[in-house]
This record gives structure tokens, sequence and C-alpha cells, in this order.
């Protein structure tokens, strides 16, 4: 599984939400977790529009499951991506096909 952060450093809520997502990545290390700033990195994002912050991004076997904004909370996440990994049940929204892109190419990039 991938699980991406889409942020922006002058964003206090994706900062003060950093220490929280990098506890997870320790709690989950079958998992690829991934920071990514949406204006410094903006030719990985590009042309995806991200307006909310943090917005997340989780992938299983390369398919994205889940593409939005969550509560800055590692609560929210971590019960988001147990549901995810488990996928009992869970119906997947049709996702934008730039979404699916940007899995490839943050597959494709050394994160």
């Amino acid at each position: 599984m991938l699980v991406v952060c889409l942020c922006a450093e002058w964003c206090g809520v994706c900062r003060d939400y950093l220490e929280r997502f990098d506890t997870l990545r320790a709690r989950f290390p079958q998992v690829q977790f991934a920071w990514v700033d949406v204006e410094d990195q903006s030719d990985l994002v590009d042309p995806l529009e991200v307006d909310d912050f943090p917005t997340l991004l989780i992938a299983r076997g390369g398919e994205p499951v889940f593409f939005g904004p969550v509560r800055p909370q590692a609560e929210a996440l971590e019960r988001l991506l147990r549901d995810r990994m488990a996928g009992d049940g869970i119906q997947i929204a049709a996702l934008p096909g730039e979404v699916a892109q940007l899995v490839l190419r943050l597959r494709a990039a050394t994160l």
C-alpha cells in the first residue's frame, strides 16, 4: 500500500500533522508513506488540483482506493488506513483519472 499526504509548507495544519503522519509511518512498516508538497513538487502533482489540506491518497496494488481531505488526526488516518488495508466491503467511489495517473507517477518517483 501507498499512503501519500498532499500538503503545502505554508499550511500550519499540515506542519502540525507531519508528526502524526510520521508516527503512523513507524507503526505500519509494511506500508509506503510519502509526504508530498504540492508546490515544491508540483511537477509530480500537476495537473491534479489539491484545494484542501491535508489531502490523502491511498493506493492498494497500484490502484487508488481513497483520495480526499481528512481531519488532521492520527486516529482518523489509522482507521482509514486499516479499513482500506482490510478492503472488507468498502465501496470505492469513482476517482478522477488524474488520481490514478498520480499514483503511477508516485510509484515511478523516488519518494
